[in-house]
């Protein structure tokens, strides 16, 4: 093949192949979230006259070169934060409705063409300020239109209302509303808010009215309950088994009345309600109607309500305090009854424990004697001698004598003096340890024997000497307690 041909080949299939690659870059696809606006040559429209623009909003399109191009929209939506204030309504009150709208490009085929004309190659910010001073417009317009009981009270009529004219409005520049949000609805008089505690104090007298009748029923009913008590155990103690059965079957009879009349009293509480509910709406609707009428009076009502909240508050807090000071003085009482009751417990128990375990000593040691409960006694009695021998000497230790006279002559019966006498006659008052022993109704136990019981005895006697010689020297050492006189000096 000659050089010349290879040549003209390759020139036609690089040209060929940069036209089909020019045709390809011109075929451009839309992406879902944009809209594809093609300008320039573009065609007619029904009525022969020239369009602007092509828009299409998914699928692709081819781009002639020289004569078209194209640009995206963003279909992105654009939250606008609408804080109108001081607009003025329909009965020249101002009020301020803090709101956030959502709008976005609209895909309908008119108003997607409008967006094309108005809205191409605007940046995101501007397209949000043109759209928000549309909003700013017909929000006041139709604030103005309405009552402000009626804005207030019918949000889902007041959304639909900026609904409607917002959209009409933004349609024109090819923009869709997407959602309304009005947070609160305020205005600078105070006139909402006074029709707010207009409608709260209202409510709390409802309120409190229902309580004071449920708790009228409810003591009405305690007192017939008490009533068919008394006569049900009176029955039950005059006709003993007949009167019982009488009167279990009247208790089932009065608790199925008292369960009839709960039923009934939730019926007509749920019916009041209902019928409130429905007089409330009732009262709205005609005072909106009566708004109008009523406005000269508004102020005058709020400051009574005030005063019949505060007076209300005030009187609730005291009942409040008085109820808890009354709960914490049940509770203080009940808590001392119940400390002296456990206390009293404690010392019963304690009382108990030790008599029942003396009883069980008293029971080991009869049956150690044999069984022997007379030997028993004994044992106890000798293991407690020397303590009662203790107890006799302390019965004249401490006397308190002040002052004691003896005239003694130097001689006696058995050769004794007069003072020794008197020490000896003063030791056997304290009577022997048999004598003692006989007195309490017992005898000494034979297993001591004489000697045994002589040399206690003796031993007693040495102790109750003792106890006289201390006595004696402690009357000469007080210089004029004990005083002996010998009348052969005298």
């Amino acid at each position: 093949m000659p050089m010349e041909t290879i040549i003209i080949i390759s020139i036609v299939a690089v040209v060929l192949f940069a036209a089909i690659a020019a045709i390809l870059s011109r075929y451009r696809k839309c992406p879902s979230d944009k809209v594809l606006v093609i300008y320039g040559k573009v065609g007619t429209d029904k009525n022969g006259m020239t369009k602007s623009a092509k828009c299409i909003h998914g699928g692709a399109a081819f781009i002639v070169p020289v004569l078209q191009s194209y640009q995206y929209m963003d279909l992105t939506p654009i939250s606008i934060n609408v804080d109108l204030k001081n607009a003025l309504s329909k009965q020249n009150i101002r009020i301020n409705v803090p709101s956030r709208f959502t709008v976005g490009i609209s895909t309908e085929p008119g108003v997607m063409q409008n967006a094309a004309e108005r809205l191409l190659g605007l940046k995101m910010i501007e397209v949000q300020e043109l759209a928000k001073d549309i909003i700013f417009g017909q929000l006041r317009l139709i604030i103005a239109t309405m009552d402000i009981e009626e804005i207030n009270s019918d949000r889902d009529k007041f959304l639909i209302a900026v609904s409607n004219n917002v959209e009409i409005e933004l349609k024109k520049i090819g923009l869709r509303l997407i959602n309304v949000n009005v947070t609160d609805i305020t205005d600078e008089s105070g006139y909402l808010e006074s029709l707010g505690k207009e409608a709260a104090a209202k409510a709390i007298n409802d309120a409190k009215k229902s309580v004071a009748e449920k708790h009228r029923d409810g003591e009405i009913g305690q007192a017939n309950a008490q009533k068919d008590q008394r006569i049900q155990v009176a029955s039950a103690n005059a006709f003993a088994i007949d009167g019982e059965n009488a009167a279990k079957i009247e208790v089932a009879q009065s608790e199925a009345k008292r369960r009839e009349a709960e039923a009934e009293a939730l019926r007509q509480a749920t019916a009041a309600e209902a019928v409130q509910a429905a007089k409330a709406k009732q009262e709205a609707y005609v005072a909106q109607q009566e708004a109008e009428r009523t406005r000269a009076e508004l102020e005058r009502a709020t400051q009574q309500a005030d005063i019949i909240v505060k007076a209300q508050v005030a009187k609730q807090q005291a009942e409040i305090a008085a109820e808890a000071e009354a709960e914490v003085a049940r509770r203080k009482a009940r808590g001392e009854a119940d400390a002296i009751f456990a206390k009293m417990e404690a010392e019963a128990k304690g009382n108990q424990e030790i008599l029942v375990k003396q009883a069980e000593g008293i029971k080991k040691l009869v049956e150690a004697a044999g069984g022997d409960a007379d030997a028993a006694v004994k044992l106890i009695v000798a293991d407690k001698l020397e303590q009662l021998i203790a107890i006799q000497v302390e019965a004249i230790k401490n006397i308190k004598i002040d002052k004691i006279t003896v005239w003694d002559t130097g001689s006696g019966a058995d050769g004794k003096g007069s003072t020794a006498n008197f020490l000896s006659g003063l030791m056997k008052s304290v009577p022997p340890l048999g004598e003692l022993f006989k007195q309490a109704g017992m005898e000494l136990p034979d297993f001591l024997g004489k000697d045994v019981t002589d040399a206690l005895e003796k031993s007693r006697e040495e102790a109750i000497k003792r106890a006289a010689d201390d006595l004696a020297d402690g009357a000469e050492d007080a210089n004029d307690v004990v005083e002996i006189v010998d009348p052969n000096k005298r």
